[in-house]
């Protein structure tokens, strides 16, 4: 995979993610997963265990492509709520680096009135290239 981070000059450098991503390759696209397990059984009402739990779902569906986080190259994050997500902001920068790793790739978080499935409080698409 050819990959290079879109950085526009004299732009002040974002944290967490890149402002873009030019690639090339095999590309994979995760559809939105959220914060429920194999048997479709949610982890809790806990934004950031729901978050966990998404972005291993994402991980897991990348391995079936023979890709891993590393391969990312956009995510879009849906949330339900601005300050649930806000409030648990260091949890899930911890649940991002130990599943995802130190890889930012172009990103966007949405704020949503709500999910199909009641519970869900987030939903995260990935799309990657290998």
């Amino acid at each position: 995979m050819s990959r290079e981070v879109l950085q526009p000059p004299g732009w002040a450098r974002p944290r967490g993610y890149a402002n873009g991503i030019a690639a090339e390759g095999r590309q994979v696209y995760v559809s939105g997963q959220i914060g429920w397990d194999a048997e479709q059984r949610f982890v809790g009402d806990d934004f950031g265990a729901q978050v966990r739990q998404a972005l291993a779902n994402v991980v897991a569906v990348l391995a079936c492509a023979g890709a891993g986080p590393q391969h990312i190259v956009r995510m879009t994050w849906y949330v339900t709520s601005r300050d649930e997500y806000n409030a648990a902001l260091a949890e899930i920068g911890a649940s991002y680096r130990e599943l995802i790793g130190r890889h930012y790739p172009a990103m966007s978080v949405v704020v949503v009135a709500g999910l199909l499935e009641p519970r869900a409080k987030v939903e995260i698409e990935a799309t990657a290239v290998i």
